[in-house]
């Protein structure tokens, strides 16, 4: 039986409700200005046409695709229950930092310099 993680933590909830929140705002709606090579915009016309759809259309129906896809990749995952107990282990139990972790803390970051 295939496992999901746990529930993410009460800031990563709070983080996805307000996500949720501004997709909610109602009609809200703006622009995107593209430059893009005629070749690319050809294609999309045509691939939008091949769907009967608008450039718009298409254009925003698959950019929120790929949106979410990208989302959902960083956020959800399933394990078989083998595979779920071995991440889990592997969470609760991370291994020592190295010398090079070790050596790359005590670096002082570039911004402070």
């Amino acid at each position: 039986m295939a496992k999901t993680r746990p529930a993410p933590p009460e800031s990563s909830r709070s983080a996805t409700a307000a996500v949720a929140a501004r997709a909610s705002v109602a009609d809200a709606k703006g622009s995107i200005n593209l430059r893009i090579e005629s070749t690319t915009r050809q294609l999309i016309d045509d691939a939008a046409a091949v769907l009967g759809k608008t450039r718009t259309e298409f254009m925003v129906e698959s950019a929120r695709r790929q949106a979410v896809d990208v989302l959902l990749d960083q956020r959800l995952f399933t394990l078989d229950s083998e595979r779920y107990d071995a991440f889990m282990q592997a969470l609760d139990n991370p291994p020592a930092p190295g010398p090079k972790l070790k050596a790359l803390l005590r670096r002082t970051p570039a911004w402070q310099k």
